[in-house]
């Protein structure tokens, strides 16, 4: 009885800790962030003005189009390929000649060209070491 009482005591006290309002232990008195902000960095600084401007257009003699900047933006993609760069891993052309298939009942396979890769697997340089073509 005693165990069930102490358990029922430390149940409400945990259950009325956490019925406090969020006004009660944060007040804002009525400020948004954008308040706070504005009173913080001051009407006159130049970030605002330059935000509250249109003055962010793009010059169009030094305009840079998307294609080009494509080329100068460090992606993983282009990253990882300047430090590893893949291999030569020539490809062999074979082809291989109208023939009949080996089964009982022999049927016809016309010819066809295949391409295998010199190599079973896509070898990568380590950093620094030079490849040919580069």
């Amino acid at each position: 009885m005693k165990l069930k009482m102490l358990f029922a005591g430390v149940a409400l006290l945990t259950l009325t800790a956490c019925s406090t309002s969020q006004e009660d232990l944060l007040p804002t008195n009525g400020e948004t962030m954008r308040d706070i902000w504005q009173r913080g960095s001051g009407q006159d600084s130049q970030l605002q003005l330059y935000r509250s401007q249109d003055n962010r257009l793009l010059d169009p003699v030094n305009y840079i189009s998307p294609n080009e900047q494509k080329s100068y933006t460090r992606t993983a993609e282009n990253e990882a390929n300047s430090l590893f760069p893949r291999l030569p891993n020539p490809d062999l052309i074979m082809y291989v000649y109208p023939h009949l298939t080996s089964s009982a009942e022999q049927m016809p396979i016309p010819g066809y060209s295949t391409i295998i890769p010199f190599y079973g697997r896509t070898q990568y340089a380590q950093p620094g070491e030079r490849t040919r073509g580069l």
